[in-house]
């Protein structure tokens, strides 16, 4: 079905109905990408005054829009090439009637590299503890996105364990025992600089004979070193399949969205030293132009299964391509003829 259809009542309208569970979830999507959409958004709005007609120079500047949002050149090249095709093929002439099209051609970049209920966690038969690994650069949000994953996963009824096994971190562990204070979920950590290994073994022990249904897992974000940080993952691996040999169940990458490409350079040297299953986008809600969603999407394959949306336990919110691209072209679907 074409995406427009899920929107197609908002669209026509200035407001968003919050009345039910989907409504507000656009809002919160609409509301948080502010400053997100309003960069991209400039960036259109220049395009649709400076161009009467589709030709060369449109395609240049659309390109050159694309790209300052962060979509990612090769993604850009391979969009800007189709839509040339198609604009010959249809007649199409008038940059107006093109915004759809591109909007439904950023959608299925994502669709077809990651597929549909890509975001679902993919949780542990019924009985074994889930165990989500998360990575990331020192900065990149993991601590805090773990926070908030947690209190989200009790409010849901599941019983979590947090381990705070970024043992090198300065702050690191209090960082993470704060965040557990705040939602009243159990922590296991261990003495600055201890052996990070040593940290997730007990939290598996303790998940598994406690009954915990989740356990997320705070691992060291350096990058200095890719060696020692390969070598470090495959012992935390070896780890926890020794007591769940299915697990980890999950191994999630914190991006910092308003890092754009430097963030896609981080992803890529992670990919090298963990099989990666999804990505957690944070800062969606500050200065981030948005469109790391589609170059993560073409460039690692990897889903988005997250996005921080806030600064409040609740403002992690599961990543929804619709959702997403609304927030961040809400202004252009007004106008669409859909």
């Amino acid at each position: 079905m074409h995406f427009f259809e899920k929107f197609k009542n908002i669209f026509k309208s200035d407001t968003i109905d919050s009345t039910g569970e989907n409504d507000a979830s656009i809002q919160k999507y609409h509301q948080s990408m502010t400053k997100s959409r309003g960069q991209i958004m400039k960036a259109f709005s220049n395009l649709m005054q400076s161009f009467e007609v589709i030709d060369d120079a449109y395609f240049e500047e659309l390109e050159d829009a694309l790209i300052m949002a962060d979509v990612g050149l090769n993604t850009v090249i391979e969009l800007s090439k189709s839509l040339q095709e198609r604009v010959k093929n249809e007649g199409i002439t008038d940059p107006q009637a093109l915004n759809s099209i591109i909007i439904q051609a950023l959608h299925d970049v994502y669709q077809q590299n990651i597929g549909a209920n890509s975001y679902e966690i993919k949780y542990a038969p019924e009985g074994e503890p889930t165990v989500i690994l998360f990575v990331g650069v020192n900065g990149a949000g993991k601590t805090t996105s773990i926070g908030k994953l947690a209190a989200r996963l009790k409010g849901e009824n599941k019983k979590v364990l947090l381990a705070a096994a970024d043992t090198f971190r300065a702050g690191a562990t209090q960082q993470l025992k704060r965040w557990a204070e705040r939602a009243s979920i159990d922590i296991v950590s261990g003495k600055d600089g201890s052996d990070p290994s040593g940290v997730i073994f007990d939290a598996v022990r303790k998940a598994k004979n406690e009954h915990y249904d989740v356990l997320l897992c705070d691992t060291a974000g350096r990058l200095q070193n890719k060696v020692n940080l390969m070598k470090e993952l495959e012992k935390i691996y070896r780890v926890i399949q020794k007591e769940l040999p299915d697990a980890p169940h999950e191994t999630f990458l914190v991006i910092d969205a308003t890092t754009g490409q430097n963030g896609l350079v981080q992803a890529k040297a992670f990919t090298e030293a963990a099989p990666l299953t999804g990505v957690v986008l944070s800062k969606l809600d500050g200065s981030a132009k948005g469109g790391i969603v589609l170059a993560i999407a073409k460039e690692l394959k990897v889903p988005v299964k997250f996005i921080g949306l806030g600064e409040q336990l609740e403002d992690l919110a599961p990543f929804v391509l619709e959702n997403y691209l609304y927030g961040l072209f809400a202004e252009l679907f007004t106008d669409l003829d859909v």
